[in-house]
């Protein structure tokens, strides 16, 4: 399979004919192999328009809805970016292109070792793959200029916005499974946060633990 002509299908039949076409965002979705980051018998379906499923209820992010997210997220080559529940590392690498730093945050073992295994081989030196609970973000290297969310939440733990710098943005979608999910955004601004709804679409929810004090949008 030709998976370079695959790649830019997606971004020419997937992203830019939905209105995404910020050069930097069609760029790193144009250079990242998504192939790399599923095991070999999906590689076929790498570029499809669906969540990808890597098993144990875990997906990488449909294409569009990622591109949308990033384009809310507006980052800036300057920034440093949490990144909270990407299993197989292809949305921290596509990241690692529009930022300075990822810290990308994943509670499952395995899939922290298989995505730092596959982020080094393709030679992505601005981004590290920490163990720890989604929820619990990275406070270590806090304040993040971008908090993204790689899964759905049914809401946001305080934690988490707490760990956002002044200006700072939380890009992703709320599912309380109660009907569409929600790409939204959410700024800090001082000790103030405001958040938007920027598009109604869904991706598989993280698995979190009970319910801890939650930042409502």
């Amino acid at each position: 399979m030709d998976f370079a002509a695959a790649r830019f299908n997606m971004v020419e039949s997937q992203i830019r004919t939905n209105r995404v076409i910020e050069p930097r965002i069609v760029r790193a979705l144009g250079a990242v192999p998504r192939e790399m980051f599923v095991s070999k018998p999906m590689r076929a379906f790498a570029y499809v328009d669906e969540d990808l499923d890597v098993g144990a209820g875990r997906v990488v992010m449909k294409p569009l809805i990622l591109a949308k997210l990033l384009e809310a997220a507006g980052i800036k080559d300057s920034d440093v970016v949490l990144n909270i529940g990407d299993c197989t590392g292809y949305v921290t690498a596509v990241l690692a292109r529009l930022a300075q730093t990822v810290v990308s945050i994943e509670a499952d073992p395995e899939m922290v070792a298989r995505s730092g295994q596959t982020l080094t081989s393709l030679g992505v030196d601005n981004a590290v793959v920490v163990q720890g609970p989604y929820g619990g973000g990275y406070p270590a290297q806090a304040p993040f200029d971008v908090i993204f969310l790689s899964g759905a939440m049914a809401e946001i733990p305080v934690d988490l916005r707490r760990q956002l710098a002044d200006g700072g943005r939380l890009v992703g979608v709320v599912d309380d499974g109660k009907g569409v999910g929600r790409g939204t955004v959410l700024v800090r601004v001082g000790d103030s946060w405001g958040s938007r709804v920027v598009f109604d679409g869904t991706t598989a929810r993280l698995p979190m633990p009970a319910a801890k004090p939650v930042f409502r949008f």
